[in-house]
């Protein structure tokens, strides 16, 4: 409604700030509005959003990202540890002071919290390779290195009474036990589990992220951890967060590729384990 020669003023969102100005629309029929950019052009109309319209017409909507710097600072992790003790936080808010800040694409909070879920926290702490975790993750070699050093301090300076006693892996439903940790993951995991003479876990390795074909999982990936470690055997895992633990024929495929280059090298594979949600199965093969 106009009042004397004064119209009613609506803001028109534009892709850079140059182009916000306001225009009067008292005479544009259907939410439409002509407008101007910073140089005094008249544009074509351009529809307000109207949930009349259809929806190719209108424009698209703005979408607010809650970042870290949004947050009140009692809801910030570092002054959440200054105030009431690292107790008080998540592993996630942990892992983001070791992070400190984000990229230009990612916050550092929502950065810790993809990792967590994407990846598994027993994951991220078992990897001692930084160049390795920065390209399994998605995240600068910096903070990998971050990360790396931190988890290794917490192995060096805290060892539970149990540390010692080491882990024997004899069956299927000892590896599914073992991995718990993979039954809700997203995404696929392939893991390998790499033993003595005497089936005592002497080295746990994540091998690859994302879904396996042959081309993807190569044998010098699953078997340089061994000869790294002096294993004297493999057991392969991954994980299918569909929650079917029927074996793919791509599955199988890799089981028989990895079981030729072991017996070159001497190094059994005893199983490839798939690990779903609430039931497991092992590859069918020769071993």
């Amino acid at each position: 409604m106009q009042t004397g020669t004064m119209a009613q003023k609506r803001r028109v969102y534009r892709q850079s700030d140059s182009d916000l100005v306001f225009k009067s629309d008292g005479n544009a029929p259907n939410g439409m509005s002509d407008y101007q950019n910073s140089a005094g052009k008249k544009l074509s109309a351009s529809p307000l959003y109207n949930a009349s319209l259809p929806p190719e017409t209108r424009p698209e909507d703005r979408t607010y990202v809650f970042r870290l710097r949004d947050l009140p600072n009692e809801q910030k992790p570092r002054e959440k540890l200054l105030k009431n003790g690292p107790t008080a936080l998540s592993i996630a808010e942990l892992v983001a002071i070791i992070l400190n800040v984000g990229t230009r694409r990612e916050d550092v909070l929502a950065m810790s919290r993809r990792l967590l879920k994407e990846y598994g926290d027993s994951v991220i702490v078992a990897q001692k390779d930084p160049a390795k975790v920065g390209e399994l993750l998605d995240i600068p070699i910096g903070k990998a290195c971050q990360l790396v050093a931190c988890f290794e301090l917490g192995r060096r300076l805290f060892r539970p009474a149990d540390a010692r006693r080491p882990v024997t892996i004899r069956t299927a439903s000892q590896v599914y036990e073992y991995l718990k940790d993979m039954r809700d993951l997203p995404k696929e995991h392939l893991r390998g589990l790499y033993l003595d003479s005497r089936y005592r876990l002497i080295h746990d390795e994540l091998i690859s992220i994302g879904t396996l074909t042959s081309n993807i999982v190569h044998p010098r990936e699953v078997f340089r951890p061994a000869l790294e470690y002096s294993a004297a055997a493999v057991i392969l895992a991954h994980n299918h967060p569909s929650g079917i633990a029927k074996p793919s024929d791509a599955d199988l495929a890799i089981t028989l590729q990895v079981i030729k280059a072991g017996k070159v090298l001497g190094i059994d594979l005893l199983d490839h384990v798939i690990v779903a949600k609430n039931k497991y199965e092992s590859v069918p093969a020769e071993y």
